[in-house]
């Protein structure tokens, strides 16, 4: 690190901060997504075999607030609930279905837009951090020539050092990237799954909100 100038050291420091964010969100999701997955098929499969609606509400109260298949069940249920209140215009304009369907569709794209939180650091950081390492190595060896030049010196020795520092700046910037991307794709892959959790729950809870019972399952 002796021959970095201050270019050098601005593509070092990016790629630090790079990585810690970037391992940050890695630590923070899988633990989020450890999370929702190993309480996915218990909170469904308990609302489904409650005696009846209210206790499955309640149930669904009592789940803590990170948890996404509650939030989509209680969102269904308050929608629901308002439309049986309301009289009038709301009942005219829009029939309990189709209200009903509408709640799901905003509380399924809120809760899978959560679940990519982070993602947009994570792919960010994989496309560009080889870039900002190999400027690092660009520059680092640019500035090895220069000085070479106005030394007058010849031999390998001269620029060996200042090349060998520059180099390491893609390596690291691959250090950063690599890992990235590899998050970066494993999150993808269960975001799908659990979105299709969402749908699949999402449906059911149409049915049975819209029409009193569950498709495929029994009368409440």
């Amino acid at each position: 690190m002796d021959h970095m100038g201050p270019v050098n050291w601005a593509v070092f420091i990016a790629l630090v901060i790079m990585s810690i964010v970037s391992w940050y969100y890695t630590v923070m999701k899988s633990i989020k997504l450890l999370r929702i997955r190993g309480r996915a098929d218990r909170v469904t499969g308990t609302f489904w075999q409650t005696s009846n609606a209210q206790e499955a509400i309640r149930f669904m109260e009592e789940q803590p607030g990170w948890e996404p298949f509650s939030k989509i069940a209680l969102d269904c249920a308050q929608s629901a609930a308002h439309h049986q209140k309301s009289e009038g215009r709301l009942a005219e304009a829009l029939n309990r279905s189709e209200f009903i369907d509408r709640a799901l569709r905003q509380a399924v794209a809120r809760e899978s837009q959560s679940l990519e939180d982070g993602q947009t650091w994570l792919a960010t950081t994989g496309a560009i951090a080889p870039f900002v390492g190999l400027l690092g190595t660009v520059w680092g060896i640019l500035m090895a020539l220069v000085g070479l030049s106005a030394s007058g010196e010849s031999s390998i020795k001269a620029v060996a050092g200042p090349v060998g520092e520059a180099l390491i700046m893609t390596a690291i910037g691959l250090a950063v990237a690599i890992p990235a991307v590899i998050a970066f794709n494993y999150f993808n892959r269960i975001n799908r799954k659990l979105i299709a959790q969402f749908d699949a729950f999402a449906h059911d809870l149409h049915d049975f909100f819209a029409t009193g019972a569950r498709v495929g399952g029994d009368k409440r």
